[in-house]
């Protein structure tokens, strides 16, 4: 039986794309911001695009930021893709202004420091040992990112959750910043998967499998 999954459409994000690769690797896709839908779902996909600010005034208007919580504190699953990854943290910085974010991790996307912004291309990344998220993939895989934000420190303590101790995979654009996060049913890439090819597609698998 295929798995129910959720894109959740607040306004800001490229759903369509979201849609077709999941539906590509099997799951049965709906493109919706209707709560009992997006609780009722075996995964909620929460894609996201533009600015750290105003996809969070989307997600709250459409009480992502309340489906998200309620569905993450019966373990039910949720899966963030770039920005939709960023806004799960504590906060964001953009020219200077502070906006909160969800919260589920502690951390602050801010500005990537390189030497060409936005990073938009293909980049390999740093998976921990035993991720789930990254099985069956070759650690020489590249993946799609374009962004100009990122989160460069990891502040959750590994030993937080003893049952579901996060991992963490990293890659380098100026500086090494978080390109993805396993956490319990919360997982987030900052790359695109739904972009990323034969790679993404596994990846997105990966997520399909684990609900």
């Amino acid at each position: 039986m295929s798995k129910r999954v959720v894109v959740f459409d607040y306004g800001f994000g490229n759903v369509r794309s979201a849609e077709r690769a999941l539906a590509r690797v099997g799951a049965d896709v709906e493109i919706t911001a209707d709560y009992d839908k997006a609780m009722a779902a075996d995964g909620l996909l929460v894609p996201g695009v533009g600015a750290f600010a105003a996809c969070m005034a989307g997600l709250k208007t459409a009480r992502g930021d309340w489906i998200i919580g309620r569905r993450l504190a019966g373990g039910r699953a949720v899966m963030g893709i770039c920005v939709g990854m960023q806004i799960l943290f504590a906060r964001g910085v953009e020219h200077g202004v502070e906006t909160e974010g969800c919260d589920q991790w502690p951390g602050t996307v801010e500005p990537l420091r390189a030497p060409v912004v936005p990073h938009m291309g293909w980049n390999t990344v740093k998976a921990p040992e035993g991720s789930r998220l990254f099985a069956g993939l070759d650690p020489e895989e590249r993946f799609y990112f374009v962004h100009s934000y990122a989160v460069n420190a990891w502040e959750l303590d590994a030993t937080s959750d003893a049952f579901h101790p996060p991992k963490v995979t990293w890659t380098t654009h100026g500086e090494p910043f978080v390109a993805a996060v396993e956490n319990g049913p919360l997982w987030a890439t900052q790359f695109h998967p739904e972009k990323s090819g034969d790679a993404g597609a596994q990846l997105l698998t990966n997520w399909i499998t684990s609900l």
